[in-house]
């Protein structure tokens, strides 16, 4: 009998012990952040996208938020503050247009919420209520420098949902995302027709559809939000202006019908993919519509079988608004990384400034966030990059990542 107390005596101090232990860590944990939120990050060349690229620079974080950007001799490191330094350092990569959070990594169908094939038409349906936050592609491209996402329903039926904007950090949703509603996706071209004996199953019909619907939320409009349901309420806010329409449209005459839907109703449009858009690229132009481009990764065929890899430097110098994308990945490796996009654009007509710019300040701009991420200026969001040489260059890696004001990421990728 005293053996037994004597050991149940031992497992209550050992439990004692662990639980002082474990408190004591997360003492330590919490006193670490506190200390991390003050950062001095030196770069050899920083380039903040807010002018041109600084020598020797210093970008000072305070609080989540950037609190002085500029060279060495005169910019002051305050003692308390720590200093991380990288060879090149750049604001936070956005990516315009993905579906990771909703598709996993798993490639299976519990993981794989972008696209619900009950309906052709579902605009009611929220990235936010399918958002995962701790799936492992947020985290693979973190560790590129990707710190925003404008991620959300696949371009795979003619309205398959909704976009939200997010950073790819957070335990829960509602930590990581900042836009929750950036769009409405529609899908125009053979994506987006259902097949034989369902609807939609031509180009007509899904025209039809969609034109039906927007008429209807133009009365809808009209009425005191009480009394709509989910699905009114989705479409008035695109006839409001509130929310623009993502057309993902590949093949020149499908981009001609979204600028048609544009024009007729007075709705805002983002053309999504746009492969044929250099056939087409005075109208882009004169409608004033931005374009999302396809990704240089993905598959040449179809209504894509125009895609070029000069299409985003002849929209750029068109002056027509252009920002990259990862895009909807239907198989392995299940999503692209934007840097590689950027990468291939400097390859192919543009500066290495301006490729940059697709997936900085640019992307910022499009979705209307450019006074919060896209450069490196006083005030905004603390989101930075680190490198060990130039980022477009394919030897590169990303050292670092640092998202409101926290090093969420030393992976070397």
């Amino acid at each position: 009998m005293q053996n037994i107390e004597f050991r149940i005596m031992n497992i209550k101090s050992l439990f004692t012990m662990l639980a002082f232990a474990f408190s004591l860590l997360v003492t330590c944990h919490l006193s670490l952040v506190t200390v991390h939120a003050q950062i001095a990050v030196k770069g050899e060349t920083v380039w903040t996208m807010a002018g041109e690229p600084i020598t020797n620079g210093v970008v000072l974080v305070k609080d989540g938020k950037i609190e002085a950007v500029g060279t060495a001799d005169k910019v002051t490191i305050p003692a308390d503050y720590r200093v991380i330094t990288a060879k090149v350092v750049t604001p936070g990569l956005i990516d315009a247009r993905t579906v990771i959070g909703l598709n996993g990594y798993l490639n299976q169908p519990h993981d794989q919420m972008a696209l619900d094939g009950s309906g052709p038409f579902q605009p009611e349906l929220r990235a936010t209520d399918a958002y995962d936050p701790n799936e492992r592609l947020i985290q693979w491209v973190r560790e590129f420098g990707v710190t925003t996402i404008n991620t959300g329903h696949q371009p795979s039926a003619l309205v398959p949902g909704q976009m939200m904007v997010a950073k790819t950090w957070g335990n829960t949703v509602d930590e990581a995302v900042i836009v929750p509603t950036s769009a409405v996706v529609v899908t125009l071209g053979n994506s987006g027709l259902a097949g034989a004996g369902k609807s939609p199953g031509t180009r007509a019909k899904a025209i039809a559809m969609l034109r039906a619907e927007l008429i209807k939320a133009q009365e809808a409009a009209k009425k005191p939000e009480a009394g709509r349901d989910v699905r009114s309420v989705a479409m008035a806010s695109v006839i409001k202006g509130e929310v623009p329409l993502l057309i993902n449209a590949n093949k020149a005459q499908d981009i001609i019908s979204a600028l048609r839907i544009a024009k007729e109703f007075g709705v805002r449009v983002i053309l999504d993919g746009a492969a044929d858009a250099q056939l087409v690229l005075s109208d882009i132009k004169a409608a004033g519509v931005s374009v999302i481009i396809h990704p240089t990764m993905g598959r040449a065929g179809g209504d894509t079988e125009g895609m070029s890899m000069e299409t985003a430097a002849k929209l750029k110098a068109a002056g027509v608004p252009v920002a990259l994308q990862s895009g909807y990945e239907g198989y392995v490796p299940k999503t692209r990384v934007v840097l590689y996009e950027a990468g291939m654009a400097a390859q192919n007509g543009l500066s290495p400034s301006d490729a940059l710019a697709l997936i900085t300040i640019d992307a910022a701009k499009l979705l209307g966030l450019d006074k919060r991420i896209g450069s490196l200026a006083a005030g905004k969001d603390a989101d930075i990059a680190l490198y060990d040489g130039d980022p477009l260059e394919w030897t590169t890696h990303c050292v670092g990542t640092i998202i409101n004001g926290q090093l969420r990421s030393t992976t070397k990728r």
